[in-house]
């Protein structure tokens, strides 16, 4: 029997380029859809996507990480564990920078958010409150209408194409008028 409330978890390992991001995007908003979490999936996604990307520019040697989707009593935690052991830093407020707001932005979409050493190098994770969509009872749907007979078009009335009687000039003779119908 399934029941909303039993923790739900996702490990995926992968290599953190570029062209793997936009995929791995693409799977996180299907289990948080399957968990019936869809209020969260933008920030989440966005969340996952900026650790991702400082997986793949700050850490030295490969880029191969683990990301894992944690739901539980409530909360959604995502994390992303690299074999590089420098922990990232919050940098201050830099509004024209190109670089450097990852962390602040993930620190502004999540509820808490947070660094760890491991013994093969750090975990970098957010959380988010998040609570399932109620599933809605399914109902048929009306049936569509029938034609049953063909419908009927009036046929259209036909139109005098003799030249105007108006016009004055020979070369006007061929002028048809088909208001005067």
């Amino acid at each position: 029997m399934f029941t909303i409330d039993s923790p739900r978890q996702y490990t995926l390992g992968l290599d953190a380029t570029p062209a793997r991001i936009p995929q791995v995007r693409r799977i996180v908003a299907a289990h948080l859809r399957h968990w019936r979490l869809e209020s969260i999936i933008q920030p989440v996604s966005l969340g996952v996507t900026e650790l991702l990307t400082n997986v793949h520019r700050h850490t030295q040697g490969d880029h191969d990480c683990v990301l894992e989707l944690r739901w539980a009593r409530g909360q959604l935690t995502a994390s992303v564990a690299d074999g590089d052991p420098r922990l990232p830093r919050l940098q201050g407020p830099q509004p024209f920078a190109e670089r450097g707001r990852g962390l602040a932005l993930v620190a502004h979409l999540s509820d808490s958010w947070g660094t760890q050493n491991t013994p093969g190098g750090k975990v970098v994770w957010f959380t988010l409150t998040a609570q399932p969509q109620e599933l809605r009872p399914l109902r048929p749907l009306p049936p569509r209408p029938v034609l049953t007979a063909a419908a009927s078009v009036p046929a259209l009335p036909r139109f005098d194409t003799r030249p105007h009687p108006r016009a004055e000039r020979a070369e006007l003779a061929d002028v048809r008028c088909l208001s005067d119908v």
